[in-house]
């Protein structure tokens, strides 16, 4: 037997060890059966070559569970008692002191410069026995083995066939990885595409009512996943079954793309483009990253542009630079060539579906739609490829390509200015009666009401020339495009004053929500009473949900116009009806601020162009007076058209009709809606 020392301190590496790779510890056995694979390849690739002319036999590897072990053999190379010194007790420890001071604070850096894969295992165990046989002619089978210490030793034994056991003497905290599910899960995860057969137990079977082993493997991989494979060799259906495999729950998926390059770069994989309609960050992480098909990750920033994480699907590059935990991502110039590679394929995949099928584009359009924005919002490069084929959809469900949209709408869509207006609606039953409006003018309105239609917007004022885009309720038909410069209302200035008095009276206190009232000529079949919302602030609040650094306009109040069509008969009646019964109260009032409104007029004009300290104190102090005064006038009289308003019951139908039709109108004030409808039939 042979003893040895490997050559640092107890306190200096396995501690080391244990405590970077903790918060991944289950990657241990992704190691060591990838090292068991490694060793496999080996042996073939030496046959394949007359290196190696023994019988290969039965190649699967297997994992196997003890009462206190995990064991995982091979029938690979195996090695002999020189390569062990030399690959587990040499080379990984060689300069220990000064790797483990140069990279004491940077776990990852330890791990993937100095190759510890096969120390993993003290993570999780706390002794470690390699059974080897070289798979040499004559070889000496040898057993090492180590506690976790400095100390090991080398022994001769016997061992029938080539190849090795790695025995882990599971830690009294890790008994988790002795039961089957956890193992079984952690195979899964990581190995069920690694190109030897691996083996964990026996195939079951129900008998008389319970689980049976048969004699059979249980083999947990499939050899030749499909992206091994060659695009020619496969029907529609074998993506599909793949697709399911890998995502059971999910729909079926839009369409795919079969990467496989092998210069600069080499690249092989599936990507799919699955059906997004919303949420965003939960359809993210679904790319699997493979390195020569063992699984590394499912956080793929980095390697493909942010808008491609959406895609799911399997990507597998031994280029892609991998620490031994193979875990984290180094940055590396192979990766930018791989990302721009993807992005390409994506692009050129979706132009020549449009390009072939377009039909076909326009029914997976809503589906594709949120991914292609995300693209264009993200990525220039990709803005520039996919404006070609990228479609807007109108309220008639029917789509068009930029260019053919803005040919549509030019002649009819243009206002005084020359801009171009994009008219939009978020929600085509709700927004209705102004969709109607629109339409009723010869215009056309789009539907946009994805996630990042808000954005959108935004950033296609940006990219089209002297365009504006509007939502179809954020003013009256006739200003939300304007041919000719806006008519004032056909009232006077005390008549405005008092409708509005009126009917700002008897809008509802709700929360967060400021209306202003204003009075415009609509025309006499023109609709009484509507509710606008200013197009900037609306999409100024909506940004701030999902853009940081806008909150402020995400806590302002929701700022509404209550427009009164002073053309329509009920306006008009309402007004007359008003100045009938409030008259006689309202006469001294008005007469009283006339008065008032004339001092003050007087004052002002006397203090123009003075400085404060060469106007006399009690001019200031009349002034203050006359404000004060005209102040309480306004206050008597708002109360007097307050009072008026309140019996009737026409101005309190009137707002709650534009509420209702802004979906606003809701529990109580609802019911009240309701009955006084009834009432007024």
């Amino acid at each position: 037997m042979q003893k040895g020392n490997i050559g640092v301190t107890t306190e200096n590496i396995f501690p080391i060890i244990k405590k970077f790779l903790y918060s991944d510890h289950e990657i241990f056995l992704r190691e060591l059966v990838s090292n068991a694979v490694d060793a496999t390849q080996k042996l073939k690739t030496l046959a394949s070559k007359g290196e190696f002319k023994g019988e290969m036999g039965d190649l699967t590897i297997k994992v196997s569970l003890g009462k206190d072990t995990i064991t995982i053999s091979d029938r690979g190379i195996g090695l002999t008692a020189e390569e062990i010194d030399k690959y587990i007790n040499q080379i990984a420890f060689s300069g220990a002191n000064d790797f483990l001071e140069k990279y004491k604070d940077d776990a990852n850096a330890i791990i993937g410069h100095f190759g510890l894969g096969f120390y993993s295992a003290f993570m999780v165990a706390k002794k470690v026995e390699i059974i080897t046989k070289s798979h040499q002619e004559g070889a000496q089978a040898v057993k090492w083995t180590c506690d976790g210490s400095p100390e090991f030793t080398i022994e001769n034994v016997e061992k029938e066939s080539r190849g090795s056991d790695i025995i882990l003497y599971i830690d009294d905290d890790c008994k988790e990885f002795l039961e089957e599910t956890r193992i079984s899960s952690l195979l899964t995860k990581y190995c069920r595409f690694l190109p030897i057969p691996i083996a964990f137990g026996k195939k079951k079977e129900w008998k008389d009512g319970k689980q049976v082993e048969t004699n059979e493997d249980n083999v947990i991989n499939e050899t030749y996943p499909l992206w091994t494979r060659k695009p020619v060799e496969l029907k529609d259906e074998d993506y599909k079954k793949f697709y399911r495999e890998l995502y059971p729950m999910a729909d079926e998926p839009l369409f795919w793309i079969h990467l496989n390059v092998d210069y600069p770069f080499n690249l092989t994989g599936i990507l799919y483009f699955p059906k997004v309609k919303s949420n965003i960050e939960l359809q993210k992480n679904k790319i699997q990253l493979y390195c020569n098909q063992v699984y590394v990750t499912d956080s793929v920033e980095g390697i493909v542009p942010d808008f491609l994480t959406l895609l799911h699907g399997v990507i597998d590059s031994p280029d892609i630079p991998l620490n031994v935990s193979r875990s984290y991502l180094q940055s590396d110039s192979n990766v930018k060539k791989i990302s721009t590679y993807i992005s390409k394929k994506v692009s050129d995949r979706l132009q020549a579906i449009f390009k072939n099928d377009r039909k076909e584009f326009e029914e997976k359009w809503d589906d594709l739609k949120i991914f292609i924005n995300y693209g264009m919002l993200t990525q220039e490069e990709f803005y520039e490829k996919a404006n070609k084929f990228a479609l807007l959809k109108d309220t008639d469900d029917k789509y068009y390509t930029y260019e053919e949209y803005q040919s549509l709408i030019k002649d009819n869509q243009t206002d005084k200015d020359g801009n171009l207006i994009y008219l939009y609606a978020t929600h085509a039953d709700e927004q209705y009666s102004y969709i109607d409006a629109a339409k009723n003018k010869g215009y056309n309105v789009l539907l946009m009401d994805g996630q990042l239609d808000v954005a959108m917007v935004s950033m296609l004022e940006q990219k089209f020339e002297k365009s504006r885009f509007t939502r179809v309720d954020s003013d009256v038909i006739d200003r939300l495009i304007a041919k000719e410069e806006r008519k004032d209302a056909s009232l006077e200035v005390g008549q405005r004053d008092i409708l509005s008095s009126i009917f700002r009276s008897q809008l509802p206190q709700m929360k967060k929500v400021e209306f202003n009232v204003e009075t415009q000529s609509l025309g006499e079949t023109g609709t009484p009473i509507m509710i606008t919302q200013s197009e900037y602030m609306r999409r100024m609040k909506e940004m701030a949900n999902i853009q940081a650094g806008m909150s402020f306009y995400g806590e302002m109040p929701d700022m509404f116009n209550l427009v009164l069509n002073v053309d329509h008969k009920l306006v008009k009646q309402v007004l007359n009806d008003a100045d009938n019964s409030c008259k006689a109260a309202l006469e001294p009032i008005e007469t009283e601020m006339t008065s008032l409104n004339k001092r003050h007029d007087e004052l002002h004009k006397a203090q123009e162009g003075k400085k404060a300290d060469e106007i006399p104190q009690a001019e200031k102090d009349e002034l203050s007076d006359v404000e004060k005064k005209l102040a309480d006038e306004k206050t008597k009289k708002e109360a007097v058209l307050g009072e008026y308003a309140g019996g009737n019951k026409v101005i309190r139908q009137l707002i709650d009709l534009a509420l209702l039709q802004n979906n606003m109108l809701k529990g109580e004030a609802l019911t009240n809606f309701v009955k006084r409808s009834i009432e007024l039939i």
